[in-house]
C-alpha cells in the first residue's frame, strides 16, 4: 500500500457488490471513494452533514482501474488531499485489496457551498485545518 494517503479506512466488499462478471462493479468503487472522504469528514473534522451551514458538492470524479476485486475480499482506502483551494478540494483516493494489490485510484473535487444559497464558499476553518494535514505535494 502507498505511505502518500494519510487516512486509511478498511471495508469489507458485500456479496451484492459483485456483478455478473464475477467482479466488484465499477459503481461500487465510487460509492466506496464517497463513504472514504465522508467518514473521515464526519469522524475526523466534525462535519454534520444535517446541520451544516456549508455543504460539500461533488463537481467532478474519476476512477482509473487497475486490477479486480471481488466478494469476499476487503478494501483498504487511502485518502489524501491532492489541492485545497478558497472553496474547493480534490480528494484522492487509492483502492487496494487486502493482500496489497492496487484496484482503482481516483480522485472527488467537492465545491464548497452554502446549504440553502448553493453559491461557493470559502472552507470552513475547523475544517480547513484538519484538511490541511491530509494536503501532499
Amino acid at each position: 500500500m502507498n505511505d502518500d494517503y494519510l487516512h486509511w479506512v478498511t471495508v469489507p466488499t458485500r456479496w451484492k457488490d459483485n456483478d455478473l462478471y464475477g467482479h466488484v462493479n465499477n459503481v461500487v468503487h465510487y460509492s466506496l471513494m464517497d463513504t472514504a472522504v465522508n467518514e473521515w469528514m464526519i469522524t475526523t473534522a466534525g462535519f454534520d452533514p444535517g446541520t451544516a451551514e456549508t455543504i460539500g458538492l461533488c463537481v467532478e470524479s474519476h476512477c482509473s482501474y487497475k486490477a479486480e476485486v471481488a466478494f469476499p475480499d476487503t478494501i483498504s482506502l487511502g485518502l489524501r488531499i491532492g489541492k485545497l483551494g478558497r472553496s474547493s478540494v480534490r480528494w484522492e483516493i487509492g483502492l487496494y485489496r487486502s493482500d496489497g494489490t492496487l484496484v482503482a485510484e481516483g480522485y472527488f473535487v467537492h465545491v464548497f457551498v452554502g446549504r440553502e444559497s448553493r453559491r461557493p464558499v470559502a472552507v470552513p476553518e475547523p475544517i480547513r485545518a484538519e484538511m490541511q494535514k491530509l494536503v501532499v505535494a
